[in-house]
């Protein structure tokens, strides 16, 4: 083999070797570079606060402040329907009733829940088969305004009884007043009490929405024609107590002991002596001692 041409395979070969090995450290220093750069910065997607269901919401549940958040939500995947912050209030939706269930985490849409005061919001409450009835309430009879929504109620008339006329015109008697627990374990659908956010002050209920069956529905119609009615709130517990009461009713004698020393007439009760003189006999009435503190 000529000089030349072995001089020209061992350039070649040279070459070759420095060309894979100037390569190879380039790799590596690409690949260290790559190695302490910091990770590329991914832009994160604008979110916006969405009212969501703290805990799972069925259907006819009334919405409490404890069961609402806020939740980041992607800004591109928003509906028209979910409440945004900044567009709607938490507190608008307290007192709403769920039309549909919810899961926790789950957005509040418009026609998820149903507001008091929206069309449809007492048919929503209502549970199937059962009627809404108002009644008229008042500072006393209401609770003062500690009635809300969801609780539940006893139902109370008191009513005053005329004394009977006899055949000569007078009245027989005396007049009495009793009251009676005419509907037991009823829940409270709507009552119109408001509160001023400005000036702090409470508007006490003139008129409060209860839930009845149609026949509890014809009961308080005839009752509000014949005497007062009173609502007596329950507790959230099981009520023990209500059922060791076998009577539902008190007379004004119950309530007032002085009532019990009088009898027919307004007279005070003691004893009857009958003083016959001849053929004519006269009953005297004598005072009780009870009465006279003796």
């Amino acid at each position: 083999m000529p000089m030349r041409r072995l001089a020209f395979l061992l350039v070649a070969v040279v070459v070759s070797i420095g060309t894979v090995l100037a390569a190879r450290s380039w790799l590596h220093s690409q690949l260290a570079a790559r190695e302490q750069a910091p990770p590329p910065v991914v832009a994160a997607k604008p979110s916006k606060m969405v009212l969501v269901a703290k805990v799972d919401l069925p259907a006819g549940q009334f919405v409490r402040p404890e069961n609402l958040r806020w939740q980041a939500w992607p800004d591109d995947t928003i509906p028209d329907s979910y409440v945004v912050e900044g567009k709607g209030k938490l507190e608008d939706y307290v007192g709403a009733v769920v039309r549909s269930g919810l899961t926790a985490g789950e957005p509040i849409a418009e026609g998820r829940v149903v507001r008091p005061g929206d069309r449809g919001f007492m048919a929503a409450v209502l549970t199937p088969g059962y009627r809404a009835v108002t009644v008229p309430v008042t500072p006393s009879s209401g609770i003062a305004g500690f009635v809300f929504p969801g609780d539940r109620v006893d139902v109370i008339l008191t009513l005053t009884i005329e004394p009977q006329t006899g055949k000569d015109g007078q009245k027989e008697g005396v007049e009495r007043r009793a009251s009676e627990t005419v509907l037991s374990d009823i829940r409270v659908l709507a009552v119109d009490q408001r509160a001023d956010d400005q000036k702090h002050e409470v508007a006490v209920a003139k008129t409060a929405t209860l839930e009845v069956t149609p026949k509890q529905a014809e009961i308080i119609a005839v009752i509000s024609e014949m005497g007062k009615i009173s609502l007596s709130l329950r507790s959230l517990a099981q009520d023990t107590l209500a059922s060791a009461e076998t009577t539902p009713y008190t007379w004004d004698s119950d309530a007032a002991s002085l009532l019990r020393a009088h009898g027919p007439g307004g007279t005070i009760a003691g004893r009857k002596v009958s003083i016959v003189r001849g053929s004519a006999s006269t009953d005297v009435q004598f005072a009780s001692s009870a009465v006279r503190g003796e």
